[in-house]
């Protein structure tokens, strides 16, 4: 059993799509806005909370590909960033399931032929392909699944 394929678009909204092992795809948003009551931590303990709870809904899980961004707007947007990829880079070494990241220009010249789209181009796009996302951060992670399975991760 190969397991089920997880992309996400990682943020403080994260968006997140998933094949199943019998190629049905779902997609969806999950928000990790701290409240006001919420310490530092908290976000990525429920992510992490999140990421267990999908693995034992729909997986197990195979592989994770997740938006690799290089360069942030915000020293802010950069920290919480590296929070959610260390928690799910450790989370999947800890269960042994592949993954990898996929740089911004990759993922938007697959769905839309250009690597500087914006983000209609990319909601555009995964409409296309017959998919309903509610925001760019949805459509960013249907991109993302969609790269995976049709490049095989870019192992040829």
């Amino acid at each position: 059993m190969r397991g089920a394929t997880l992309a996400l678009d990682i943020a403080t909204t994260t968006g997140w799509a998933l094949e199943g092992t019998d190629g049905y795809i779902a997609s969806g948003t999950v928000s990790y806005k701290n409240s006001r009551y919420d310490g530092g931590g908290m976000r990525f303990l429920r992510f992490r909370r999140w990421l267990e709870q999908i693995d034992e809904d729909a997986g197990p899980i195979g592989a994770v590909y997740f938006e690799e961004i290089r360069r942030h707007v915000s020293n802010d947007s950069g920290q919480v960033q590296g929070g959610f990829v260390a928690v799910l880079t450790s989370w999947c070494e800890e269960h042994l399931i592949a993954y990898q990241g996929v740089p911004v220009g990759t993922i938007k010249r697959f769905a839309t032929g250009k690597g500087n789209a914006d983000k209609a181009a990319v909601i555009d796009a995964m409409r296309a392909r017959g998919h309903a996302p509610v925001d760019d951060n949805e459509a960013d992670a249907l991109a993302i699944l969609h790269w995976a399975i049709e490049t095989r991760g870019g192992v040829r």
